[in-house]
Parts: structure tokens; C-alpha cells; sequence
């Protein structure tokens, strides 16, 4: 029987030559705005509408843009530190070579959208949603995504290690290729949609009262008992 396929470890971005920092005078979000080198460091970005934007070699650190909406948006060899991305709405947006630590993402929603060579780690993304998106060699490490929503996703090229994914949703996810490694998994819904998916063996024990009760699978202690009197036979 042939070994699993290695997971896709995501490129890491690309840094800028220089960084200049943002101001929110001159570099505030606008439509089909192109932001290239920029440092957005301690600003409040909050509650903005934003169409066909392009972020390239940017950093943010510290940055508030919770509340935020992006259409068709795109950031290229990005990273985000210490920033607070709870309740963005991401739709038909994309993530390049992005790489994202210790932010809070409570409530994301990214829909329709891709992440390619992407890496969250130490971030809380709990109550998210990423319908219909497609994860190419994305990384999840030491996250909390409990509650999260992948229903109708590609996570083909997606890992979790170490991850909070209680009561997540994976109905009608593509799972042929992904990997999870000690995450908890306890109430997760579409879990038929787990074929293909490499499970370390804590994982699939935790798993196992899920799966069993979506296969309608009744799971007793190996005696047989007697219906009328009850005794063991």
C-alpha cells in the first residue's frame, strides 16, 4: 500500500526591498487601490468597503481591520502580526504567499475565494466561514477554529496541526489530500466528506463516535445481551 503523499509546504512570502509606513491621510483603502512596500503599523482600518484592491509586499502589524469588507481583492507576499481581523468579509478575494501569526479572525468570512501558500499560525478563527474557497498548500498550526464553516471548500492542500476544530463544518468539502494532525474534532458535521483525508491516529479515535454516527454505525462493548431479561447471553 503506498505511503501518504507529503503535505505542500507554503512558499514564504516575498519581502519587500524597502518598507515605507502607511499613514491613514495617504494610504487609506479605496477602490482598485494598489499598495505595494507599504508597513500598515497601528492603524484603524476599520469598517471599510473595499473593491479590487491589490496589497503587494505589504506588512501589518498591530492593525485593526475588523468589520472590513473586501470585494475582489487580493494580497500578494503579505504578513499580518498582532492584527485584528474579526468579522472581515473577504468575497471572490485572494491570499498569495501570505502569511498571518498570533491575529484574531473570529468571525472571517472569506467566500468564493483562494488561498495559495498561505500560513496562519497561533491565531483565533473561531465562528469563521470559508464557503466554496479553494487552500492550495495552505497551513494551519496551533489555531483555533472551533465552529469554523468549510462547507463546498477545496481543502485539498490544506493541514492542521495542532487545531481547534470543534463543531467545525466540512459538508460537501473536498478532503482528498488534506491532513490533520492532533486537532480536536469532537461535533464536527459533514464528516462523510473526510475520504481521502490523511488522519493521525489520535485524530481518528477522537473522530470515531462522529463518523459512526453519521454511517448510522451502533458501537457497543462486544456482549451480546438479551432483550427480554436484559442478562448478558
Amino acid at each position: 500500500m503506498p505511503s501518504p503523499s507529503r503535505p505542500s509546504v507554503p512558499a514564504k512570502p516575498r519581502p519587500p526591498k524597502a518598507l515605507e509606513l502607511a499613514t491613514v491621510d495617504e494610504d487609506d483603502l479605496r477602490d482598485e487601490g494598489a499598495y505595494t512596500g507599504l508597513g500598515f503599523y497601528d492603524l484603524d482600518l476599520t469598517g471599510r468597503t473595499v473593491k479590487g484592491a491589490e496589497f503587494n509586499q505589504c506588512r501589518f502589524n498591530r492593525t485593526d481591520l475588523s468589520g472590513t469588507s473586501f470585494v475582489k481583492v487580493s494580497l500578494t507576499d503579505c504578513l499580518a502580526e498582532s492584527s485584528n481581523l474579526a468579522n472581515l468579509h473577504g468575497d471572490q478575494s485572494s491570499l498569495l504567499r501570505v502569511a498571518i501569526k498570533d491575529a484574531r479572525l473570529t468571525g472571517l468570512h472569506w467566500l468564493d475565494g483562494v488561498l495559495r501558500d498561505v500560513t496562519l499560525r497561533d491565531c483565533r478563527i473561531d465562528l469563521s466561514v470559508f464557503r466554496a474557497t479553494k487552500f492550495s498548500a495552505v497551513h494551519f498550526e496551533d489555531c483555533n477554529l472551533a465552529g469554523a464553516d468549510f462547507t463546498g471548500s477545496d481543502l485539498t492542500g490544506a493541514t492542521f496541526a495542532r487545531c481547534d476544530l470543534t463543531g467545525a463544518q466540512f459538508s460537501a468539502a473536498t478532503m482528498d489530500g488534506a491532513r490533520l494532525t492532533d486537532c480536536a474534532l469532537s461535533g464536527i458535521g459533514g464528516v462523510t466528506s473526510f475520504a481521502g483525508a490523511t488522519i493521525s491516529t489520535n485524530d481518528l479515535i477522537s473522530l470515531s463516535h462522529t463518523l459512526a454516527a453519521a454511517l448510522h454505525i451502533k458501537i457497543s462493548d462486544g456482549r451480546d445481551t438479551d432483550d427480554a431479561t436484559g442478562r448478558t447471553a
